[in-house]
């Protein structure tokens, strides 16, 4: 049995007030003349506007993005928790998100595969079809991310698939506009188009790289930016991105040793760093999202962007196998009020035994807290990606 018991005695962690990312960067969720969700502070994090006050006029956003307006990445969360259901979707049961996702693996496959004349518009078919089955159920979504199954397909398309969701969940939670998501999503769906294969080898592979391996690995953004270019993909920020994913601010990164790096770049880096934590390889097993957040909030410090795709997931994104203090072995099926008290449908009693009917637990409740992570092998019944989802789903209605 797989179990990695954890320590809840500690405090839980207080905000950060020093997480913030600009108010230009959230805009979407300003609405002139109307009440503010979130408080506007300048750079020295002193408060402009509290929340409720009102930007009045298109004058005014602009003198505060031009002061450098800030905003803390808590006090949007509340407003990018707001789901998108209202809006049309397409007519999948719960059920049949897996193979629908198992899908849009093939149509990734084909995309960045493709020629260069083909290449752009089978990107944008992919991206589209995997944009309809995020805006169907973010939370499958996520649980698409964190449950990798060891051998399910190519590793490089699957770990493009994976970087691209969690790059558009942190930039929906930062409230980018639709444009800004989209690019997000492709730019780190091809981050990595010129060494898929070697990202498939070398998730296998136990003995050291080859000469010819780092020299590819060192060079591969450019030449990814370079066979997008080549394909006609004209979004200078999106080739800037792809380009620069490996830089970093002090120059240590590669392969050209920039120090100006676009936001995206960044992003892209954070997801490629976070999702590949979460794949088990040769050498390493998977890690759990809390270890892999973990990691990241060490590599990004006080950087936003990271911040803000760890708190995308949350401490236990949905899809994660827990044991609470009852006892009781459950599924995390979506976030709670607050990051470590999750909601679990509980799948057996105290006991052990399997459950008829999931139970919904208030993880808040000291008896129901989560206190170990469980491995799929630590369950007393086989779980189906069907039932899985059905089960996220459910909730999220």
């Amino acid at each position: 049995m797989v179990q990695r018991t954890l320590n809840f005695r500690c405090p839980e962690p207080t905000r950060d007030p020093m997480r913030l990312c600009s108010l230009q960067s959230v805009q979407a969720h300003v609405v002139l003349g109307q009440p503010l969700g979130f408080s506007v502070r300048d750079e020295h994090s002193q408060l402009l506007l509290a929340k409720g006050q009102i930007i009045a006029d298109a004058k005014q956003l602009a003198e505060l993005f031009q002061r450098g307006a800030l905003v803390e990445i808590d006090e949007i969360a509340d407003l990018v928790q707001q789901p998108r259901r209202q809006a049309s979707r397409p007519q999948l049961r719960a059920e049949q998100l897996p193979d629908a996702w198992s899908g849009c693996g093939e149509a990734v496959r084909r995309a960045l595969g493709a020629d260069a004349t083909q290449f752009a518009q089978a990107v944008d078919a992919a991206t589209e079809q995997l944009l309809r089955l995020i805006d169907h159920s973010p939370e499958v979504a996520l649980s698409q991310v964190v449950r990798q199954p060891e051998s399910d397909g190519h590793y490089g398309i699957n770990h493009s698939i994976h970087a691209a969701t969690a790059c558009h969940a942190a930039a929906r939670f930062l409230g980018w506009n639709e444009d800004e998501q989209r690019r997000a999503f492709q730019a780190a769906l091809t981050m990595n188009v010129s060494m898929l294969d070697l990202q498939a080898k070398l998730a296998t592979q136990v003995s050291p790289l080859t000469t010819l391996q780092r020299e590819a690995i060192h060079h591969h953004p450019t030449r990814s930016a370079e066979i997008l270019d080549r394909a006609g993909i004209t979004d200078s920020l999106w080739l800037e991105a792809v380009a620069q994913h490996h830089e970093l601010p002090d120059g240590s990164g590669y392969p050209q040793h920039a120090t100006d790096i676009s936001e995206l770049a960044t992003l892209l880096r954070f997801a490629d760093v976070y999702t590949a934590r979460l794949s088990a390889r040769a050498n390493r097993p998977a890690m759990s999202a809390q270890q892999a957040g973990r990691e990241l909030h060490l590599l990004g410090a006080s950087n936003p962007l990271a911040a803000a795709l760890i708190k995308a997931f949350g401490v236990f994104p949905p899809g994660t196998l827990v044991r609470l203090a009852s006892g009781e072995l459950g599924l995390v099926v979506g976030n709670g009020d607050k990051a470590y008290h999750p909601v679990v449908a509980t799948l057996t009693d105290a006991a052990g035994e399997p459950r008829l009917k999931p139970l919904r637990r208030d993880t808040s409740r000291g008896n129901h807290a989560v206190v170990a992570l469980l491995s799929p092998q630590s369950m007393p019944m086989r779980l189906s990606e069907g039932r899985i989802a059905s089960l996220i789903a459910e909730e999220a209605a």
